[in-house]
């Protein structure tokens, strides 16, 4: 909201202790982001703005900080709110309470279904937000050529939103095989962007490739999963966002890159994570506590997760707990256990009352799966040579191997062979472009009977299945496209336990609470069937993804990730 001059006064007043000031924290200690060191005050604020940090301050409204400590609010500096399997204004509700009171999300999911229709559902609902969720610009719809996407979004759309006041810049650009080729589609987005925030996606990439990547102007990294690798890219200028989502989990690898040098050039985001997760685990509050418990100073993964990814975006105005800085303050009541007990968004408490009354725009993407039934036949393998190339899974990781294994033949052609944990795995193409089907083989799942079928594969959002045995990938198949999206696990041909995801085959209807009840009943039927992974529909989302070494499978079929090309 613009600022007048009486609103300044009142700023100006409250600071000076010459007018009381709205809303006083109490005798809380207080996190100085600076020095990294707590000292004992009150807190002032005015409006939506800190304008005191000293004692003996009077407030209309007071707050007892007795105890408690007080950091700046959290930054989740790369999120795809899809991926929560919760619509935006669930995802506020899930989130804001733990801490995140800014998020800067990627809608490719989206988009990759629904184009600019999901971009601009995005936008329009991060308005009304109680939390501040900024949008960046799909950098990838379609991720590569080697799949069949829902939708494209060329150079000359993404420049339309460029100065929309909900985004930050253009967002991962995962399609670094594409740049490194210059691309001419990839070529006109980077230009149009130039000099503006790039999000960067460059999973082992390093030496003079890293150099040409960061040539291109692109700015940060949230795939990088070693401490080797992520002293490299800090060393060269590149943000390095620590990651821990329900998949892939690397805090634990970089924690030891984090101290009071590199903690500015650092951030923590969340990518993927679910509201199971959430609710067991906690969100950024998570990653914090996570980071402190392998060592790192409390002061600096408190930076890292606020000042330092605020002004990475440009987002001057929070991060930071002193006068003239936005009142968003966590309160904690455990610092180095990262224990959220009170949030500040914007100068209001948190409650359910600040979530009513939000402006939320209307569902968009309902039947947006578009695939006829199956049969089981479709899955057959016809391969004349018993030794085929298997999807190597890596639990907790989206990297996956390169591997080969030996199959037994059947009727139709290879089959799956569970002594040695190899299933069938396929993606079918769901967005009425064309009736695709890849198929392949998969290592790491462990089931040993039944199949999981799935419409969220990343980027494009096809329908991904793995199983034991044809009817089952079939049936599992055909209650994805009945639901119009969603997670089945079925065995001897009947549904075990399903979650719909009706918005775009990517999204719940319902609030969160609802989604985590869902998921739980899914992990159990999961676990009945042998599979010991611990997200196994967002291990198999993953699988699709042709820019994650090292082999995946789309709807094209095999993708030899490291030559960047379909296996014949």
């Amino acid at each position: 909201m613009p600022v007048t001059k009486a609103d300044l006064g009142h700023r100006i007043d409250q600071a000076r202790g010459q007018e009381r000031a709205d809303l006083v924290i109490k005798n809380v200690r207080m996190l100085d982001v600076v020095h990294g060191t707590l000292h004992r005050t009150d807190i002032a604020i005015c409006g939506e703005t800190i304008v005191g940090t000293l004692e003996d301050y009077s407030g209309a409204v007071e707050i007892d900080g007795s105890d408690r400590v007080a950091v700046p609010g959290f930054v989740d500096a790369h999120v795809h709110v899809e991926s929560s399997l919760v619509t935006p204004g669930e995802f506020d509700r899930c989130v804001l309470p733990r801490g995140t009171t800014t998020a800067v999300c990627d809608p490719h999911e989206i988009s990759n279904v629904l184009g600019e229709a999901g971009l601009k559902y995005f936008l329009d609902a991060s308005e009304g937000l109680a939390m501040d969720l900024r949008v960046q610009l799909s950098s990838c719809v379609p991720a590569t050529g080697l799949e069949t996407s829902g939708a494209t979004l060329g150079a000359s759309v993404l420049a339309k939103y460029r100065d929309h006041p909900r985004t930050l810049g253009l967002a991962e650009f995962m399609n670094y095989p594409g740049l490194f080729a210059k691309e001419s589609e990839v070529m006109d987005k980077l230009v149009a962007f130039a000099g503006r925030h790039i999000d960067g996606h460059a999973p082992l990439v390093r030496g003079k490739d890293l150099n040409g990547y960061l040539a291109a102007g692109i700015r940060n990294c949230h795939e990088t999963t070693s401490a080797e690798e992520a002293r490299e890219k800090l060393a060269k200028g590149m943000q390095v966002l620590i990651r821990d989502g329900s998949v892939s989990r690397d805090v634990a690898a970089l924690t030891p890159i984090l101290n009071a040098r590199t903690a500015p050039f650092c951030g923590f985001c969340t990518d993927d994570r679910n509201p199971l997760e959430i609710g067991q685990e906690g969100h950024m509050d998570h990653l914090i506590r996570t980071a402190i418990g392998l060592g790192a100073d409390p002061a600096d993964a408190y930076r890292a997760a606020s000042w330092s990814s605020a002004q990475h975006f440009g987002l001057r105005d929070r991060g930071l707990l002193a006068p003239g800085w936005r009142a968003d303050i966590v309160l904690l009541d455990d610092y180095e256990s990262c224990t959220v007990g009170q949030v500040l968004r914007a100068g209001r408490v948190v409650t359910p009352e600040i979530f009513e009354g939000r402006r939320l725009p209307e569902i968009v993407g309902l039947n947006s799966v578009k695939r006829k039934p199956v049969t089981a036949e479709v899955f057959a393998h016809p391969a004349t040579a018993a030794t085929q190339p298997v999807i190597g899974v890596l639990p907790g990781k989206i990297v996956t191997e390169f591997r080969t294994a030996s199959l037994p033949f059947g009727a139709g052609g290879l089959k799956a062979d569970i002594g040695q944990d190899v299933l069938k795995i396929a993606v079918l193409a769901r967005h009425g472009v064309n009736e695709n089907i890849g198929r392949g083989f998969v290592q790491g799942f462990g089931l040993q009977a039944g199949a999981l079928a799935s419409s969220v594969g990343h980027d494009s959002h096809n329908i991904c299945v793995v199983g034991t045995n044809e009817a089952d990938m079939a049936a599992a198949v055909n209650r994805v496209i009945t639901l119009g999206g969603g997670f089945v696990a079925a065995k001897d041909g009947a549904v075990l336990a399903d979650l719909p995801l009706p918005v775009a085959g990517l999204m719940s209807l319902l609030p969160f609470e609802g989604v985590d009840g869902q998921l739980r009943t899914l992990r159990a039927a999961v676990r009945t069937l042998g599979c010991p992974l611990d997200e196994p529909f967002l291990q198999l989302a993953f699988l699709p993804l042709p820019v994650i070494p090292h082999l995946k499978i789309t709807d094209f079929g095999l993708v030899d990730v490291d030559r960047f090309r379909l296996i014949a």
